[in-house]
């Protein structure tokens, strides 16, 4: 599910590659070292540096680089243009980019961690704002049934879909949705994600962990986003579980933009800038009194629109 923005991301001329690199794929990223991928021969995997500490290269990106004379090590001279960016805020509310380049975000849940809906919802948004499609994914289905709020993203035209690493026919389905596309899972600690990439025919086993029994919270097993390439032109990208997460926002009308059923109102509302909270003639509180939309959803949005004033605050 895609839907269509008001606002269209900038795109920045590419620039004519320096001479002597050859293009590669960035697999992996541990602070200033990564590991390098020759897309017309996959058994070139150099592990390189950045030329300088301008360049910041991440998981997903197209960079050119050149094998450095006498060493094992290559370096990266230059990333391409991105034609997306997964990205949070720090600390200080300045932006930071996880991954770069994705077709498809693949946002995993299952009974045990909990669900935390928010975080759902502000990956979503986060995959409208990349302007990429977007897959739910129950996990651990033998465990438990999906969850009653998965009817609701359902309703608005997010695709669901229920798995288990042990049932090699329910991941079917996801294979068929992710097939010559470029992926990256997210979600809490202790969803599956890594034992899931696994069932998709990983050509690397991601090394996986159970949930502590201590909290029923998930364990850290990624430490790093990690480029996978599986079977059926399937790329993913494997991040680290989180317990928390945000989207970096340039402005607040853009977390309107990240709730596709706020987007499909927004046009009937009597203002332009209405940020639906108490503007009169507001076409997405009029659906919330209705009770056609979603008020947990409609409560997401209010928490993201407070979190982003505070993040652009602290900024300025």
């Amino acid at each position: 599910m895609t839907g269509i923005l008001r606002r269209m991301p900038r795109r920045s001329a590419p620039a004519k590659p320096p001479a002597d690199t050859q293009p590669m794929r960035v697999c992996a990223a541990w602070g200033r070292r990564f590991l390098l991928r020759d897309e017309s021969d996959s058994q070139t995997r150099p592990q390189a540096r950045t030329r300088g500490k301008r360049l910041r290269p991440v998981c997903g990106d197209e960079v050119f680089a050149q094998p450095l004379a006498g060493e094992s090590d290559w370096v990266i001279e230059q990333i391409g243009v991105r034609r997306n960016e997964l990205s949070r805020p720090d600390l200080r509310g300045r932006r930071e980019v996880l991954a770069a380049n994705i077709d498809t975000v693949v946002v995993v849940v299952c009974e045990t961690p909990s669900p935390d809906w928010f975080i759902v919802d502000r990956y979503l948004a986060a995959a409208r704002q990349m302007q990429c499609d977007a897959i739910l994914v129950w996990n651990k289905r033998d465990l438990a049934s999906p969850d009653a709020e998965l009817s609701t993203f359902e309703s608005i035209g997010y695709r669901v879909i229920s798995t288990s690493k042990d049932d090699a026919t329910t991941v079917i389905p996801l294979t068929d949705a992710l097939a010559g596309q470029r992926s990256i899972f997210v979600g809490q600690s202790g969803v599956g994600k890594s034992s899931l990439i696994n069932a998709l025919g990983a050509e690397q086993q991601q090394r996986t962990a159970t949930i502590s029994d201590a909290n029923a919270e998930g364990r850290h097993t990624t430490v790093a986003a990690t480029l996978l390439y599986l079977d059926h032109a399937i790329e993913v990208i494997d991040s680290p579980g989180v317990r928390d997460y945000a989207p970096s926002i340039e402005s607040l009308v853009d977390v309107d933009q990240g709730f596709v059923e706020n987007d499909a109102l927004a046009a009937s509302c009597r203002f332009g800038n209405c940020m639906h909270r108490a503007e009169p003639g507001c076409a997405v509180k009029e659906a919330l009194a209705d009770e056609t939309l979603s008020e947990r959803r409609y409560q997401s949005y209010l928490r993201l629109v407070n979190l982003t004033r505070q993040l652009r605050a602290d900024k300025y």
